[in-house]
C-alpha cells in the first residue's frame, strides 16, 4: 500500500489495460469520473503509454484523492497484491497472472485481435465462475457501476477468487518442457 501511496484501508480498484492502455478501459473510467469520486475504494488506474497524457488533462481540474492515475505500473506485484478487484483486458499473459494471483477480476475482451479470441479467454474463466465478463460495447456504461457493486460483495469476491485460482497452472513451463521430452524420447 505504501508504494502505491495508499493511506487508508479502503479496497482497491485495480485498473489495466496493458502498456500501451486501453481506449475502452480509459473512457470507461473517465465517464464515471464521479461516481469513483464519490465511492469508498482507492483506484489505481494505469492508463497506458498511449492514453496517460489525455486522462491527465481531462481529470486534472478534479479533486479525485482516492484515484491514483499511471501510465505504467512497474510493480505489478505488489498492484496485485492490494487489489481486492481488479478490471482488465483478456489477454493470455494476464489472465495466467490473475489465476496465479487468484484475483477476482471483470474481464473486458477487446474485440480487436485476431479471432476474438480475448472473448474465448474470458469465457474460459466466465464458464467456470472465476470471472466477470462485461463486452466493450456494455463498458462505457455498466463497468464501474458493475465493479463497485461488486467490491463491496464480499462473499461473491471470494468465491471468484477461489475459482480463479483453481485454474492456475504454476508448473506450466516445466510440464510444457516435461511434454517435450517426453515426446522427443518416444520417437
Amino acid at each position: 500500500r505504501s508504494f502505491y501511496k495508499l493511506e487508508n484501508d479502503k479496497k482497491v480498484l485495480l485498473v489495466v489495460g496493458g502498456s500501451l492502455g486501453a481506449r475502452t478501459l480509459n473512457n470507461s473510467l473517465l465517464e464515471s469520473l464521479e461516481l469513483l469520486k464519490i465511492s469508498n475504494v482507492e483506484v489505481i488506474w494505469q492508463t497506458g503509454k498511449y492514453y496517460y497524457q489525455s486522462v491527465l488533462d481531462k481529470t486534472k481540474h478534479m479533486d479525485l484523492p482516492n484515484v491514483h492515475i499511471h501510465e505504467f505500473l512497474s510493480r505489478m506485484d505488489l498492484a496485485y497484491a492490494i487489489a481486492d478487484l481488479v478490471i482488465s483486458r483478456a489477454g493470455a499473459g494476464t489472465i495466467s497472472e490473475l489465476c496465479l494471483m487468484g484475483k477476482a477480476t471483470i474481464l473486458v475482451p477487446s474485440p480487436n485481435v485476431a479471432e476474438d479470441h480475448q472473448t474465448k479467454n474470458a469465457m474460459a474463466l466466465v464458464n467456470q465462475k472465476a470471472a466477470i465478463m462485461i463486452t466493450d460495447a456494455e463498458s462505457v456504461s455498466t463497468l464501474l457501476p458493475t465493479a463497485l457493486e461488486l467490491i463491496d460483495e464480499t462473499e461473491r469476491l471470494e468465491r471468484l477468487e477461489r475459482n480463479i485460482l483453481k485454474l492456475a497452472k504454476p508448473n506450466a513451463a516445466a510440464d510444457i518442457a516435461n511434454m517435450v521430452i517426453e515426446l522427443a524420447h518416444k520417437k
